[in-house]
C-alpha cells in the first residue's frame, strides 16, 4: 500500500495512506470524521470516468494511516496535506473536502495559498467558526463539544452509533437514502480509528477559520443539506457563502450531513458542473 511520511513519533514514522488513480487534472478528496478515504467510493468512480486523476488519503489517526498520540489540530492536518501535495507534485489541483475535511481545505488555502490549487469544493463545511464566543454569537456552546468528548471517553462505540444516526438522519432516511448495511459499514470504519484521535478531533472542530476564509482566492463551491444534524446549515454553509465573494452555494433540500453517500448523484453532478465550468477570476 502507498504511504507518505509526514513526521515521526519516537522511533516510528507517521505515515499517511493514500490512493492515487487515473490521470488528468488531480482531485484530492479529504474525508470527514470519524471515517477515512473509503467513504468517497461513490465519487471516485464518476470522477475517474470523467477523466480526472483522483486521490484519496486517510487523515492521521484514521483508516490505514498511522495513529500517533498527537497532531489532531488543523495546523498539523494542513501541514500533512501540504506534504502530500508536494510529494505527489500536484498542480492545478481541485481540493474536495467533506465535513471535517473542509477544515483541511480551508486552513491549507489560508496558510499555504493557492499555488497548487485551481479551485475547491466544501461539502457540509465546518467553517467559518463553530464555537460560540463573545465575537461569534452564532456559534455552538462549548459544553456541547465537551459532552461529545465525554461520550467518546465513556463508550466510543456507543458514541459512534449516535453519531452515525445524526450523520445520516437515519430514522428518517433508513431504507430510502441509506441502507442498514451502509450504516453498519460507516460505523465499522469509524470504529477502526484511533480512540485518542477521535477524542482530540473534537477540539479541532472549534477552530476559528475566519482568517483563513478571508485569504481564499480560488473559486469555491459549497454544497450542504438544509437538514444537516451534525453541522447546522445556518451556522456553517449558509453563513460561509457571503464571506466568499463569487462562491456558489448549492442547498440540498431535506438532505442530511452525509451527502457524499446519501445524495451522491446530486453531489457528483454539482462537482462535475463546477469543475467543468469556465474558471472564475481569482480575487
Amino acid at each position: 500500500m502507498p504511504f507518505i511520511t509526514v513526521g515521526t513519533e519516537n522511533s516510528a514514522p507517521v505515515d499517511l495512506y493514500y490512493e492515487d488513480h487515473g490521470s488528468g487534472q488531480p482531485i484530492v478528496l479529504i474525508h470527514g470524521f470519524p471515517f477515512n478515504g473509503a467513504t468517497w467510493e461513490k465519487q471516485v468512480g464518476p470522477l475517474l470516468a470523467a477523466g480526472y486523476r483522483t486521490i484519496t488519503y486517510d487523515r492521521r489517526g484514521f483508516g490505514n494511516s498511522a495513529q500517533p498520540a498527537f497532531g489532531y489540530d488543523y495546523d498539523t492536518f494542513a501541514a500533512d496535506l501540504d506534504v502530500l501535495m508536494s510529494e505527489l507534485g500536484l498542480r492545478d489541483a481541485i481540493l474536495v473536502g467533506h465535513s471535517m475535511g473542509t477544515g483541511e481545505v480551508t486552513r491549507y488555502l489560508g496558510v499555504y495559498g493557492s499555488q497548487r490549487v485551481e479551485r475547491a469544493v466544501l461539502l457540509a463545511p465546518l467553517a467559518p467558526f463553530l464555537l460560540k464566543t463573545s465575537d461569534n454569537p452564532e456559534g455552538v456552546e462549548k459544553s456541547l463539544f465537551q459532552g461529545f468528548q465525554q461520550a467518546i471517553l465513556d463508550d466510543r462505540f456507543a458514541y459512534l452509533t449516535t453519531f452515525c444516526e445524526a450523520f445520516f438522519n437515519y430514522q428518517e432516511n433508513r431504507g430510502r437514502l441509506v441502507s442498514e448495511e451502509a450504516f453498519r459499514a460507516h460505523w465499522e470504519i469509524g470504529a477502526r480509528a484511533s480512540a485518542k484521535g477521535t477524542h482530540d478531533c473534537v477540539d479541532a472542530w472549534q477552530t476559528d477559520f475566519r482568517g483563513d476564509v478571508s485569504r481564499i482566492d480560488v473559486p469555491v463551491l459549497i454544497m450542504q443539506g438544509d437538514a444537516d444534524a451534525v453541522l447546522p446549515y445556518a451556522k456553517t454553509g449558509q453563513r460561509l457563502q457571503p464571506m466568499l465573494p463569487g462562491s456558489q452555494l448549492v442547498t440540498l433540500r431535506g438532505a442530511p450531513h452525509g451527502i457524499p453517500w446519501t445524495n451522491a448523484a446530486e453531489v457528483n453532478r454539482g462537482i462535475l458542473d463546477f469543475i467543468g465550468a469556465p474558471a472564475m477570476a481569482r480575487a
